[in-house]
């Protein structure tokens, strides 16, 4: 897979990952302690946390978009 994923969509990606992963697990807020909600945001932060260091989307690759300039 080729890279499609531009610096600032990687610091995003990482941010939203990281803030996702610290509400499921760490927040105590009463939203976070039902599972559906706990495990799906820790699922959808270790996605975004896997595009950023992969630096590869496969929803952009499908849909043919990109965010580097460089690739």
């Amino acid at each position: 897979m080729t890279t499609n994923v531009g610096t600032l969509d990687r610091i995003l990606r990482a941010a939203l990952g990281l803030v996702l992963l610290y509400l499921a697990f760490f927040s105590g807020l009463q939203l976070f302690a039902e599972p559906l909600f706990k495990y799906g945001a820790a699922f959808v932060g270790v996605v975004m946390l896997a595009t950023s260091l992969m630096k590869v989307c496969p929803l952009y690759s499908m849909l043919g978009l990109k965010t580097c300039r460089d690739c």
